[in-house]
């Protein structure tokens, strides 16, 4: 809860009556003032500092002798790992894990300036590789969000350079970052870390694409098994925050194919050989759904819809109307399990995914043949429908609410009424 928040509705809720003077005071002393600048501050001053003793040393690099660029580096890199475990110790984690990630940083820039010191040609990314293990290291010892992120970002990086580079794909680094944060993501499925390591996941599967010269298409097998790990995950927001980044990469895959799939020149482009494909697509599927079924969300099925095998079908109309057919199928799905769960954001996701499918309908289907009055008519009187449509159900979900409560031996209590317990006035004025 915030103290802004406290600070400002608290008064009124003694002035109601809904709580007293003591328990307001309670709640004060339970959620304290904090001063985020003031933490804020020493990390600020420490990257200035950083950054004012880098840009001395950079500009005198060449002039200095091998052996005091070799202490430099040494110093520089001991001196952040202490500084962070010393503010660890002290209670700072903010700032502590701040040095500590620095310290993951001047490692890599280690290697990289002593391989230029001693004109080391670097002909593969062992090197590198050391420091992606570092990160990894460090992540599970200090379990810092922020180490997870710089060791994404390294591993990418690292990926990227074997692929522009060397031509090469490290599956070494693939693994550390799929296999060494994918089970510390396991154990601590937070919804930031399942962010970044999803986004992570996608690019390290694009670069593999890349080198293979593989149809585009098959990234959808590793990215569909990277949603099939959040099906897996006992953690329901942590395993749904996992399967985020897949769903929006298959969505705008199919929103391009709805808008510039007309014509068959992407044949060669998008299309791998049907069996072992659908083979790949459906073992990953059956993977999804036993992992849906074993933890209760099964509801979430629809998400599949995206990854149907459309661009088998011959460019033009018949595409472009089934690609339709699969966006205005994902919509419904998204609003009507939105509806179930009453979950706003869900909603609002699921009427900008209807709208977009509109637009498309409108500029690739009736441009050309319809009124656009015509057609804005008829997309008014949709979205109209839906909208009482969604209404009348919260409706009936709430008027059944006392029924289901008398069938449960429990008489229906109405707020406000002189019987009804002080409790429930009191929630029923927080609700007003």
């Amino acid at each position: 809860m915030s103290r802004k928040f406290l600070d400002t509705e608290s008064p009124g809720w003694v002035t109601d009556g809904l709580i007293s003077e003591a328990q307001r005071q309670q709640l004060l002393a339970r959620y304290p003032q904090q001063a985020p600048a003031l933490g804020l501050l020493p990390i600020l001053g420490s990257v200035l500092v950083g950054l004012s003793g880098l840009s001395v040393v950079a500009a005198n690099w060449q002039g200095l002798p091998t052996a005091l660029r070799l202490a430099l580096l040494l110093a520089s890199l001991m001196g952040s790992y202490a500084a962070g475990s010393y503010f660890l110790r002290r209670g700072n984690p903010d700032l502590g894990h701040g040095l500590i990630g620095l310290g993951l940083i001047l490692f890599g820039a280690s290697i990289i300036l002593t391989s230029q010191l001693y004109q080391l040609v670097g002909y593969d990314a062992s090197g590198l590789l050391a420091w992606v293990v570092a990160g990894v290291g460090l992540s599970y010892v200090y379990g810092s969000r922020l180490l997870v992120l710089l060791t994404v970002l390294i591993g990418a990086a690292v990926q990227t350079y074997c692929v522009e580079s060397l031509g090469i794909f490290s599956y070494v680094t693939a693994w550390l970052i799929a296999g060494g944060l994918g089970y510390y993501w396991w154990r601590r499925p937070d919804v930031v870390g399942s962010y970044v390591l999803a986004a992570g996941l996608l690019w390290q599967a694009g670069l593999l694409i890349i080198v293979l010269h593989a149809k585009i298409t098959w990234f959808f097998v590793p990215t569909m098994l990277i949603y099939a790990a959040g099906d897996w995950q006992p953690n329901r927001l942590g395993g749904r925050a996992l399967q985020v980044p897949p769903l929006v990469a298959a969505y705008l895959f199919m929103f391009g194919l709805a808008i510039f799939g007309e014509a068959d020149a992407y044949a060669n482009v998008l299309r791998p050989p049907l069996l072992p494909y659908l083979g790949a697509l459906g073992a990953v599927l059956a993977l999804s759904v036993a992992g849906k079924r074993a933890r209760g969300r099964l509801a979430s099925l629809p998400d599949w819809l995206l990854l149907l095998p459309g661009f088998y079908l011959s460019g033009g109309l018949s595409l472009a109307v089934a690609t339709l057919v699969v966006l205005y199928a994902h919509a419904g799905s998204v609003l009507t399990r939105a509806n179930r769960d009453h979950d706003p954001e869900q909603l609002t996701i699921g009427a900008v995914l209807f709208v977009a499918a509109t637009a498309v309908a409108y500029f690739k289907l009736t441009w050309g043949f319809m009124d656009k009055s015509l057609f804005f008519l008829i997309g008014g009187i949709l979205l109209l429908g839906l909208s009482w449509y969604l209404r009348r159900r919260n409706a009936q979900v709430l008027a059944a609410s006392p029924a289901v409560a008398q069938q449960a031996g429990t008489p229906a209590v109405i707020a406000n009424e002189p019987g009804a317990p002080e409790s429930t006035q009191h929630s029923s004025l927080l609700n007003d």
